[in-house]
């Protein structure tokens, strides 16, 4: 069949690859009447998940490898070495003194130690950076509030450069196709990599994938637009090798077929350095004024991170932010945060409350109440996975990834009542977002509407999800309608509840979900 499929014309394998999903979506369909049972992923009679694949061996992929330490792992309780009191003014510069000075204290275990806010209030004008490993800022509660005052800023970055270099050449792929999901490579030559050597995968954007993807005409006011171009890189660890066969430490997100990666996707040894490792925010307040702006005016945010790998964020309240986090990195935890807007921002161009940029991401036990935002969104070539764990979202907003092409987002037993969780082809919008998403999935959510829709080539599950289901044409056009994603078991939930944590507890064993609160 592979070997078929690849001798067509793009034209034709689209319509062979449609076909195909029709025949597994009508199975799921039939499947789904047995109440609370997947025909995608269910727990077998010997107590083990079990998943079914597409005609092309496709699967929901593992994503338990998202969250801090690659999850499963309990995030530290790191000891104080300094402590800061509020004072009247601007509060920036006690606290940025008191992070650098940490900042060259010696690593132990991985840790410098947290910089502690007592109660109080601390108004701040400028952003406070934490750009060294193994430092946490600590507040003491909610009963520590970082006020932001002065001109639209941004209240905290967890940033530091990362250099990567490469060590030995490219080597290529040489399977006619990867399913996503797998954790397996086939290589021309496997000698030059070792257990243990972190890797770049990278497939080439050819004119035929976005083509085949329909992402080549994409016009807006008179003027073309461009989807993608350039390579999907994505870094993973090798776990063993057999032959010339690699396998690697996380599945990949995404397919890879060698009808579309002409000169063909590669595998390359990476050596990485600088950034901030063992870092975290926990157990404080941001407030912002009230800003009912657009997002193209000044406006307050609230937290980002670049290059932070093993991170977290735990117990942060922030009120009336704008693009609140902004999430990049490797490995990290969001936990308990907790974001309110009192009032909405205006315009058709909605901010995103979580931004979704890096890999591994943990997303646990989030709220937000507001209007008009985007909930969740992911940027461009994010490859997961990332999740979004018992999250419970208010208001008329979205669970929306935003843009060009990321991959493996699970949205699990998440509640969005009056929103909706759209995986969509977002076309025109933006400056040519497109395809935002594939093989994501929604299992056992609550929301008002669902828009599931289904790339070519690739799929998007809803899975024991309740709220109603929408079909449309991609933006700005009234027809055709879009190809519907899969929807499995609707308005029934099934088992597992959880998702990610049944795959962590069958990876890991069951103290991993005590670990994280479970």
């Amino acid at each position: 069949m592979q070997n078929y499929i690849h001798l067509k014309s793009a034209g034709t394998l689209l319509a062979l690859v449609l076909v195909a999903a029709t025949a597994v979506a009508q199975k799921s369909k039939q499947v789904a009447g047995k109440e609370n049972e997947s025909y995608w992923v269910h727990v077998n009679a010997r107590g083990k998940l079990e998943y079914a694949t597409t005609p092309r061996g496709d699967r929901i992929m593992d994503f338990s490898y998202a969250g801090y330490k690659g999850g499963g792992v309990p995030l530290p309780e790191v000891k104080e070495v300094a402590r800061v009191n509020p004072v009247a003014g601007d509060n920036t510069p006690n606290i940025q003194r008191a992070i650098d000075s940490v900042a060259k204290l010696p690593l132990t275990d991985g840790f410098r130690g947290a910089v502690v806010l007592a109660p109080g209030v601390f108004p701040c004008t400028q952003t406070i950076i934490i750009h060294s490993s193994g430092i946490v800022l600590r507040g003491s509660g909610t009963a520590t509030t970082i006020r932001m005052t002065g001109a639209p800023h941004l209240a905290i970055r967890l940033e530091a450069p990362v250099q990567t270099k490469t060590a030995g050449g490219k080597v290529g792929i040489t399977d006619a196709y990867i399913p996503s999901g797998s954790d397996r490579i086939t290589v021309a030559d496997a000698g030059a990599f070792s257990v243990g050597d972190l890797v770049m995968i990278t497939k080439p954007i050819t004119p035929e994938w976005v083509r085949f993807m329909g992402m080549d005409s994409l016009v807006r006011d008179g003027k073309k637009q461009t989807w993608i171009t350039g390579e999907l890189p994505v870094e993973r660890t090798i776990k063993a090798i057999n032959g010339n066969r690699i396998i690697v430490d996380v599945p990949l997100t995404d397919s890879y077929d060698a009808a579309f990666t002409i000169p063909g996707a590669t595998v390359q040894k990476i050596m990485k350095t600088g950034g901030v490792q063992n870092a975290g925010l926990e157990y404080l307040e941001i407030d912002a004024p009230e800003q009912s702006v657009a997002i193209s005016q000044g406006h307050h945010s609230a937290i980002r991170t670049r290059g932070l790998t093993d991170g977290w964020i735990r117990n942060v309240e922030i009120r009336n932010t704008v693009n609140s986090i902004g999430i990049g990195g490797k490995r990290i935890t969001v936990t308990g945060l907790d974001i309110r807007h009192t009032v909405p921002t205006i315009g058709a161009a909605k901010p995103a409350d979580l931004s979704a940029d890096g890999a591994q991401l943990l997303f646990n036990r989030c709220t937000i109440q507001g209007d008009n935002v985007f909930f969740l969104a992911t940027g461009a070539r994010v490859s997961g996975p990332i999740v979004l764990l018992h999250c419970r979202f208010t208001g008329n907003g979205w669970i929306q990834p935003h843009q060009r092409w990321a991959t493996g987002l699970l949205v699990d037993a998440c509640e969005a009542p009056e929103g909706g969780i759209d995986f969509m082809n977002r076309g025109e919008m933006g400056s040519g977002h497109g395809w935002a998403i594939g093989w994501a999935v929604a299992w056992n959510c609550r929301a008002k509407s669902y828009l599931n829709q289904q790339p070519p080539g690739a799929y998007n599950w809803v899975i024991g999800s309740t709220g109603a289901k929408q079909q449309r044409a991609m933006p700005f056009n009234k027809a055709p309608l879009l190809r519907e994603g899969v929807f499995d078991s609707q308005g029934i939930a099934v088992a597992p509840e959880s998702l990610y944590l049944a795959q962590l507890q069958e990876r890991m064993g069951q103290k991993t979900l005590k670990n994280i609160g479970y």
